[in-house]
């Protein structure tokens, strides 16, 4: 009873003190710092004209006379604009295969009752244990033999449905109460009636992350797409700057800027989805 009295002095056992609360500002600043000083760096070299030494024994973190030069160096060095298109094409695919095919496996798992969904489940699960370097020959292999080496669809195609994608819907739709889908199918509803009306609503949030992380994965890939492409002109931005670092190796201001050219697309979709992702974030923490 004194300890409850003790607490309610304090402000309860959830409140958190003010040097506590220093604290935790403090570790957040700390991780900010590491997080975003790269970025930073980055975008300062990129601005930096060709007469500021970069390599002095104290470098200026501010541009001494901020230019756009770089991006437009960049741009007459390589097809810059025909990388990022197929850079979007590949993830387009990637991200409309995990949207469709994640959702319709995990709702196919959490919500319908079949012969050897738990050994089908089980079977996904064990796919997460091998990385990817494991299976990259195979998927070579398989890539080629349908005549898909050298093609755009190609680099797509593996990752079209992730099964980390499909664990995550799978567990969104599982924190649906199974009330509502007793409900619907007294009253008649259909499978594809339960997913669109019951199921899709509920798990918005979550889908938004897989989208999310569909399009970063799919984006910044380097190694997959320069195994399997050939041709300069199919070239995914990450793998068309590589042309940047053998080139102009004495200028990094322009790789800098290639940089943030390929880094551009994230942010823009983030900001975008940031709401629904922050959402099917909390949706999992609470009801997963």
């Amino acid at each position: 009873m004194a300890a409850h009295v003790r607490a309610a002095r304090r402000g309860g056992f959830n409140t958190i003190s003010t040097r506590e609360k220093a604290v935790r500002y403090a570790l957040l600043l700390l991780v900010l710092a590491l997080t975003i000083s790269p970025f930073l760096w980055q975008l300062s070299t990129s601005l930096k004209s060709l007469d500021e030494d970069i390599y002095s024994a104290t470098p200026s973190f501010l541009p001494e006379h901020p230019t756009l030069d770089n991006y437009a160096g960049v741009a007459d060095t390589i097809p810059v604009w025909s990388y990022a298109l197929n850079s979007l094409i590949v993830a387009a695919i990637v991200v409309t295969g995990n949207a469709i095919g994640a959702t319709l496996a995990g709702f196919a798992l959490a919500r319908l009752r079949f012969r050897g969904a738990k050994l089908l489940f089980g079977l996904f699960l064990a796919t997460l244990v091998l990385p990817g370097e494991v299976t990259i020959i195979s998927q070579y292999v398989t890539v080629r033999g349908l005549g898909l080496a050298d093609t755009l669809l190609g680099v797509a195609l593996p990752g079209a449905i992730a099964m980390l994608n499909v664990l995550l819907m799978y567990t969104a739709f599982q924190a649906i109460p199974k009330e509502m889908d007793e409900a619907a199918i007294i009253d008649g509803a259909t499978v594809w009636q339960r997913l669109r009306h019951i199921g899709l609503p509920n798990v918005r949030g979550m889908l938004s992350v897989v989208t999310i992380f569909s399009f970063i994965g799919a984006w910044d890939d380097f190694l997959w797409p320069l195994i399997v492409l050939n041709n300069p002109d199919n070239y995914t931005l990450t793998v068309g700057l590589q042309y940047l670092n053998g080139t102009f190796a004495n200028n990094p201001r322009l790789i800098a800027a290639g940089t943030m050219i390929s880094f551009l697309p994230i942010v823009i979709l983030f900001a975008t989805l940031q709401r629904f992702f922050f959402r099917g974030v909390a949706e999992g923490a609470i009801k997963g």
